[in-house]
Formats: structure tokens, sequence, C-alpha cells
């Protein structure tokens, strides 16, 4: 194994604090391994460099792993940390998620100056988002809102809030904790209520497809649930080809040996909702996710699914 092994990531505070938990898991995890043996190597993405306009406009989710996806296909990184849920289903040819560590809370969070919860927000407010699933299921939830795009980091969309350029935003609370706002991150909104993106709250660490090495470092890391979990949310992606045009929610729990998904499709508006349950055993985690998406697809109407155009 060629030293120091190099650890591709975004170069954003919460990007950091994720590469630098895994940098330390692994360094706990091997202790043969000095401190100088595990380096972190922030790049800069589009998705980083273009700030003015939406996600969908320029490209996708994918715009936040091309390049660090191309620094490990040249073998520049050994392994590249992500926010999962900004890892899209179909990956390049190469390139695999070899470790899922234990997943964070999924779940979102509430944050506004003059309301404690969505419901008690004034009338025709204005929500700053720049997910289309956390738009959707708040006008599911209040249809008399306002809603705007709000992109940038997690400091960013804070000060934009603080300042006033919107009534209320929501953010991950796996980020917020990962980044010491615990006192944030106490306002989390139920599943019942929004249910999180798919993958929300989980680190993927990809790698190069047949690197055994590398995956036998990580391999202490991985956390079987969390994996399994995660597997059969991108299933569900992945058989309805969705990208961040698509208003997608996916939590999947695991029980011992079994596993129960919850998955819905909504419209933009979120007027319209289709759901998927699906409950089975754990190592069929990706067949239930995909047959989750089958059932949606089968019940949507085709506008409901631009990405499948």
């Amino acid at each position: 194994m060629n030293l120091p092994i190099r650890i591709g990531t975004r170069g954003s505070a919460l990007a950091l604090a994720q590469a630098n938990a895994v940098r330390t898991a692994l360094l706990a995890a091997h202790p043969d391994l000095g401190a100088e043996s595990v380096e972190i190597v922030p790049i800069v993405t589009t998705g980083d460099r273009v700030r003015d306009r939406p996600l969908a406009d320029i490209g996708g989710k994918g715009l936040f792993t091309m390049e660090i996806e191309q620094a490990l296909l040249a073998g520049t990184i050994a392994m590249a940390v992500h926010s999962l849920k900004d890892v899209p289903a179909l990956m390049p040819p190469g390139l695999i998620i070899g470790c899922v560590p234990e997943r964070e809370d999924p779940r979102d969070v509430f944050l506004s100056d003059i309301a404690e919860c969505l419901a008690d927000l004034p009338r025709g407010a204005l929500l700053g988002s720049a997910s289309v699933r956390r738009q959707a299921q708040s006008l599911r939830l209040r249809p008399d809102l306002r809603t705007t795009m709000l992109r940038g980091n997690v400091e960013t969309r804070l000060r934009k809030l603080a300042a006033g350029a919107v009534d209320a935003t929501i953010l991950a609370a796996a980020g917020l904790r990962r980044l010491g706002r615990h006192d944030l991150a106490a306002r989390a909104i139920p599943p019942s209520e929004m249910l999180p993106a798919v993958a929300q709250g989980a680190i993927g660490i990809e790698i190069r497809d047949g690197d055994a090495a590398i995956r036998a470092l990580l391999a202490p890391l991985n956390h079987a649930p969390s994996a399994l979990a995660t597997t059969a949310e991108r299933g569900f992606l992945a058989e309805l080809e969705g990208s961040c045009r698509t208003p997608l929610a996916a939590l999947a729990e695991v029980e011992g040996d079994m596993i129960r998904l919850r998955a819905r499709l909504f419209s933009l508006d979120g007027t319209t909702m289709v759901e998927a349950v699906r409950h089975g055993p754990a190592d069929q985690a990706d067949r239930l996710g995909r047959d989750a998406g089958r059932e949606v697809r089968e019940r949507a109407a085709p506008d409901l699914l631009p990405a499948a155009q």
C-alpha cells in the first residue's frame, strides 16, 4: 500500500469535518499507521464554484463529486469521503462505495427566528431551501408558504437566515451535529412529517473497485446496518433515476436481520405524493429498494418523473 494514504474531499467545513472523522477512525483502527500516513486532500468541485443557480440547472448532484472521482480514478487519492446523499445512484465505472460508517441522525431540522416549527410560521412566510424535496414536503404541509432557492454551505445559510433573507430554512441534523451545532440540531423534524433524503446522515467512502488493500483497511469502519439501510434507499433512487430535479425521499431502518423502507415521490408543489413501503430480509436491501421504486414508477403520473423522460 502506497503511503501516505490520501483522502479526497470537498473543502467545506462540513466536508473537512467528515474527512477528518474518517482519518481519526482509520488511525484508531490501525495503530501501526502514523499520523503522517493519512493525509486529507481538499478538492474544489463544480458544485462548490457555482453557487448562484439551482443544481438542477447546472448538472445535478454529481457536480459535488465529479472532480473528486476523477482524482480517484487517476490514482492521485486512495479514497473519497462524501455525504452519501450527494452521490448519484449511477456511479462511474470502476468506482464503488467501499464503506459506510455508522450513520448520524438522518432527520431534517427546522430553523427560524420567528417560529418554533413549520406549522407556526405566519401565513405567506418565505422558506429558503435548495432542496426540491424539502420544498415539496413543506408545501404539502403548508401550501400557503412561499419558497425560494437558498444555496451555500451550512454557515452561509445560517447567516442568510439571521440577516432576514428568509423567514425559515431546513438543514440536515447530521451536518449540524458534525459541525458542533447540537443546539440547532435539537429542533429536528419527525420523519412522519418530513421524510429525509436518500442516505441523508450517512458518509460514503468511495474507492476503486478491486482495490483490496484499501477495502480491507476500511473494513473496521463499516457499519453493517447503516450500509444496508442506505443500500435500500439508493436502490429506490436508482430505480427511479432520481436527480435533484425530483422530490424523492426515503428512510430505511434495520431491526435485527430485517429492514423496513418507506419511500415517497412528490410533485414539486407537494400536492401529490406516491408512497411505497417494504419490509423484508436486510440482506435483500437493494432488491427491496428497487422494488419500491418500481411500484412508485407504476403508480405515478408521467409528469412526476422528469428524470425518467
